[in-house]
């Protein structure tokens, strides 16, 4: 399963990889991540949290990258990731050389209370 959401206040979006994640899963939210991002300004921050993930097709690689595009094209400011098994990282930080821009701030934690500090800051 994949969740998406935003808090505005806090110019955040939120992806969730829950259980076992498709590529269909992530294909049929495309529209959804679309519309959420126009909600939220430039320098929004992107929270990617696989706490809960147990596997994820090789072939969610290409939705993911055109995420990251559409997060860029945005205006994503921050990116925190919560990975607290890297064996279940599907190449994150190869796919953030090819869709970000240089230098975009990426923070990778163990847990979602880690990644709280990140947050804020």
């Amino acid at each position: 399963m994949f969740l998406v959401e935003t808090n505005r206040v806090k110019r955040l979006l939120h992806l969730s990889f829950i259980g076992k994640v498709s590529a269909a899963d992530l294909e049929r939210s495309g529209d959804e991540v679309q519309a959420l991002l126009k909600e939220l300004p430039p320098g929004f921050v992107l929270l990617t949290d696989l706490s809960r993930l147990e596997t994820m097709e090789v072939a969610c690689g290409k939705q993911i990258g055109r995420t990251m595009d559409w997060c860029r094209q945005h205006g994503v400011g921050k990116i925190v990731r919560v990975v607290p098994d890297p064996t279940k990282d599907i190449g994150l930080n190869i796919l953030s050389i090819f869709h970000y821009e240089p230098g975009m701030r990426v923070i990778t934690c163990e847990s979602l209370t880690q990644a709280e500090r990140h947050l804020a800051a």
